[in-house]
């Protein structure tokens, strides 16, 4: 009974490292490619890092918010060259961005410019803030109870003859 216990632990033992092993073979595709393919590399290793550079500010237009540097979908691989390209022709990196962006639209940039409709949203949190925070101010001065002042002669005089109607 012994020997059939310790059998079924380093069965067990083994199902698990192999069930581990399956899992991790399966995760390796998934994971993000991290290189540049060498076909698309440029020779010059300052204008390489430029590239690079360019290319971890562009979203990829299929993958959810990962970067063109970083996704292994063939549009990025794309964007990829194009970028190269447009740097090899002697392009600024504004021009570039400015360029894929007029294609793509606005999306394509990890960092959206401060221009046009974004301008609304970038500043939507503050306009929101100091509404809400005057709205809370001006409930806040109507709960205060207000300043009493005495009656004037008419008040009192109209005062009086409500007290007298009634009693």
């Amino acid at each position: 009974m012994k020997k059939m216990q310790g059998t079924n632990k380093r069965l067990a033992s083994r199902l698990c490292i192999m069930m581990a092993l399956y899992f991790a073979v399966l995760a390796v595709p998934t994971l993000p490619a991290g290189a540049v393919d060498p076909e698309i590399m440029l020779a010059d290793p300052e204008l390489e890092a430029r590239a690079q550079a360019l290319t971890r500010q562009l979203r990829c237009p299929t993958c959810v918010s990962q970067s063109v540097d970083s996704s292994n979908v063939g549009v990025s691989r794309d964007l990829q060259i194009l970028v190269r390209d447009r740097i090899s022709a002697g392009q600024t990196d504004q021009e570039i961005l400015d360029y894929i962006a007029s294609r793509y639209g606005d999306f394509v940039l990890l960092r959206p410019r401060a221009g046009g409709f974004n301008t609304i949203l970038w500043l939507a949190p503050a306009i929101l803030f100091v509404f809400v925070i005057g709205a809370l101010a001006l409930a806040a001065r109507r709960k205060t109870s207000p300043e009493t002042q005495p009656l004037t002669a008419a008040e009192k005089q109209a005062l009086a003859r409500l007290n007298d109607h009634e009693g």
